[in-house]
């Protein structure tokens, strides 16, 4: 499945947006994340997940493994942001009321495996749908000197606005997106700069490290001269995959599936998992 239209051969896609989570739900969209996918593959179901954090820098496990990582703890809880640690590898991004995460979860099975490459490629395909025209050419390739560079990086004009990244879980795939859609992206910038130069020292910018420059990442609404908000934005999004299939989505049925003894089962051995790596920070 890297065509977007072939999605439209489900009967539905299920919706869940969790919209903006505070500090004590923090690792919920993670441990679901694990669980969806799970679900994904064993149903054959495509799931799309909203969620957002209300201020917060996401440490991937390398982020832990800095010289110093309390003096980049110290730094960021300076400048008002918690911390919590995922599960999965990878670099730092943050997290805040104008960050619209996104996650689109399918199925794959072992007869037509997407290659790493062909799922990202999905994720943009479907990104250039809903904001791309003549004036504003959305781009895929590293932003070197942006928090969390990766081959897939989203941009307009050499601006970085996304980030991906991608989990597989038995027979599931989630492609993950985080769209700065409005807000200070400066001081996003600036406080992951200071995080990494706080925690490395010397070392800043080497060993896998970004040199964080802020001014190469930028919000979607500034590069698309208008003002957007993050509803807009999963408006758009959710318009595109229905397009020409109005009865497409179904956001009741995984209510359901959360009061089930399986969900609970799995999502109980997520959440003590994200609780046993976010030890680190005590």
């Amino acid at each position: 499945m890297t065509n977007l239209n072939e999605l439209f051969t489900a009967n539905t896609i299920f919706i869940y947006d969790q919209e903006l989570l505070t500090k004590p739900d923090y690792f919920l969209p993670f441990a679901l994340t694990d669980v969806l996918t799970t679900f994904s593959g064993i149903n054959q179901q495509p799931i799309v997940h909203f969620w957002q954090l209300d201020q917060a820098m996401i440490l991937g496990m390398k982020d832990t493994r800095v010289v110093d990582l309390n003096s980049g703890l110290t730094a960021l809880k300076q400048d008002g942001y918690n911390v919590v640690i995922r599960n999965a590898g990878g670099l730092g991004v943050i997290a805040d009321e104008g960050v619209l995460n996104v996650s689109l979860i399918l199925p794959n099975p072992t007869t037509k495996k997407m290659s790493i490459d062909e799922a990202y490629t999905l994720m943009w395909s479907w990104i250039k749908l809903a904001f791309e025209d003549s004036d504003h050419p959305i781009g895929a390739f590293e932003i070197s000197e942006s928090y969390c560079p990766g081959t897939f990086d989203l941009s307009i004009n050499g601006k970085k606005f996304a980030g991906t990244a991608q989990r597989r879980v038995k027979d599931g795939t989630a492609i993950m997106l985080y769209i700065s859609v409005n807000g200070d992206q400066q001081k996003r910038g600036e406080s992951v700069r200071r995080f990494y130069k706080a925690s490395l020292s010397e070392s800043f910018g080497e060993n896998g490290y970004p040199p964080v420059d802020p001014t190469v990442m930028a919000n979607l609404e500034d590069l698309l001269h208008k003002t957007l908000t993050v509803q807009d934005v999963k408006q758009r999004l959710l318009a595109v995959l229905a397009e020409n299939k109005p009865n497409l989505f179904d956001d009741q049925t995984l209510q359901t599936l959360f009061t089930s003894e399986w969900f609970t089962s799995e999502i109980s051995k997520q959440m003590n998992k994200m609780q046993q790596r976010n030890q680190l920070l005590d």
